[in-house]
């Protein structure tokens, strides 16, 4: 599994800070301490962005690509910020990204065609909604691989993201069954080795213990890598989930153990 960080967030009050008075100086830090603590990726995300939206953005990929050559995740549904976010990136880059909901079919996945670049799929209905179980889950994600399709690029370069439910939802736990489920089905529902993500961080949204939440988060983690998981977006700062994601790697990845590989 690619460990991806999911702390450049808008939501952070010194990144929303720096971003509205375009200091790159919080973002950098903000990077440089997610690849200390294990990202392999990064995800930017500047949320909506309803003003200045292509300044910031080019503001925000150029700032994060200063201090790092790592893939990064254009993580925005405002379609002008994502384009003036891919026209200066030099990172190997990812949309993040489109469902079958008719505007982004329209203004977002065309960009991955215009950009060739990599594009995450969300398994959501077309009104944007979380599919309630497995079987609506696979049907969104054959309506979804056939959108992608029709861009022409290689079925590869999409990433499909079956959505993990909070856990506090009523469904929430069957919903997050299903997610393993999907994980295992998908290559053989669409024929090909379907790479797939998922935001970890969704499973404890909510009031959470922390102990509990840190113990969540590592057992289900665990699952998703049996179940085939090919990149997880975390809080990398979760030092026992980084550590559960990299031992995972070790177990399912390397061909001979040694115990370097675990952290």
């Amino acid at each position: 599994m690619l460990i991806i960080a999911d702390n450049l967030q808008i939501t952070h009050p010194e990144i929303s800070a720096a971003v509205q008075q375009f200091r790159p100086g919080p973002i950098q830090e903000m990077v440089s301490r997610c690849i200390e603590a294990g990202a392999q990726a990064i995800d930017i995300n500047p949320g909506p962005l309803p003003r200045e939206a292509e300044k910031k953005m080019r503001f925000l990929v150029n700032a994060v690509q200063e201090v790092t050559d790592s893939p990064l995740l254009l993580d925005t549904t405002n379609p002008d910020a994502l384009e003036a976010g891919l026209r200066v990136c030099k990172n190997p880059v990812i949309i993040n990204g489109f469902s079958i909901e008719p505007h982004k079919l329209e203004r977002i996945l065309p960009l991955a065609r215009r950009f060739d670049a990599d594009i995450v799929g969300y398994l959501l209905m077309d009104n944007g909604q979380v599919p309630s179980d497995e079987t609506d889950r696979l049907v969104v994600a054959v309506e979804l691989y056939g959108a992608f399709a029709g861009t022409g690029l290689p079925p590869e370069k999409l990433i499909i993201d079956p959505i993990i439910a909070p856990v506090l939802w009523d469904n929430g736990i069957e919903q997050d069954r299903a997610v393993l489920s999907v994980i295992r089905i998908l290559p053989e529902i669409l024929g090909y080795p379907v790479r797939t993500i998922a935001a970890l961080s969704n499973l404890t949204a909510g009031h959470c213990p922390r102990a509990k939440r840190m113990l969540l988060e590592t057992a289900y983690l665990a699952m998703l890598a049996a179940s085939g998981l090919t990149m997880v977006l975390l809080n990398v700062f979760h030092r026992d989930t980084v550590k559960t994601a990299k031992t995972c790697n070790a177990l399912m990845d390397s061909k001979v153990f040694t115990w370097e590989e675990i952290p």
